[in-house]
């Protein structure tokens, strides 16, 4: 009997949760009321109170069960993974095709993107989003000095600048992409995209060998 209240108590709480994502992405935090939330999962603002200390406790308690997308797909690199760039390029895809999947990594992104002010008790969120952050940009630079080491990309760009400047392209074309889905395919459009980037970090290294035939050309033709 015992474990069977356990397990309805544990189901009332996800049912709250669930029913909290929808409001809030529908009409943001601010201005979404316990009451609100306590007639979309069909119980009352007791039984939220008896989870949840308020509003605030139940917003961080949802984004701790939510996951990111690019934290849905994140694993460091290994010795196994073959090609460092082709690498972060799978990575990239695979974060892409969840956001484009997940109807809950899409919700939670959209919520904690553009549905919340992140002020007072919610500042711990913003926190674990910026640790997020810090964590998959080490992550990408620890890729691309490996990829430096074997000689594929232009040391003369830091690593820190190269992974900077994927991840914002990888977050801008999420955040572009969820304002109106059908704009474009993010998979397809967002491959293109970082494959380019990707070929541009590769094509740096060909650079300085093209710089003294282009001298010797001009050389030749100052002398004709």
């Amino acid at each position: 009997m015992a474990r069977r209240t356990k397990e309805q108590a544990l189901e009332t709480r996800h049912g709250i949760l669930d029913a909290a994502e929808r409001i809030f992405e529908r009409r943001g935090v601010s201005r979404t009321s316990l009451q609100d939330i306590a007639a979309a999962a069909g119980v009352t603002r007791g039984a939220i109170y008896w989870h949840f200390k308020g509003k605030e406790a139940l917003f961080t308690a949802m984004m701790e069960r939510a996951t990111m997308p690019m934290e849905a797909v994140f694993r460091p690199f290994g010795a196994g993974d073959g090609d460092p760039l082709d690498f972060l390029e799978r990575q990239v895809v695979e974060t892409l095709k969840i956001t484009a999947t997940s109807e809950q990594v899409r919700r939670a992104f959209d919520i904690a993107t553009h549905k919340v002010e992140y002020v007072d008790e919610l500042l711990a969120v913003r926190d674990r989003r910026v640790a997020c952050r810090d964590e998959c940009l080490a992550e990408g630079e620890r890729v691309i000095k490996a990829a430096m080491r074997r000689g594929q990309i232009d040391r003369r760009t830091p690593a820190h600048v190269l992974a900077i400047g994927l991840h914002a392209l990888v977050d801008g074309l999420i955040q572009n992409w969820m304002l109106r889905p059908g704009a474009f395919d993010l998979v397809r459009v967002g491959r293109q995209a970082v494959r380019r980037y990707i070929r541009g970090m590769r094509a740096a290294e060909a650079a300085p060998a093209r710089a003294p035939a282009l001298r010797k050309r001009r050389e030749r033709a100052v002398q004709a």
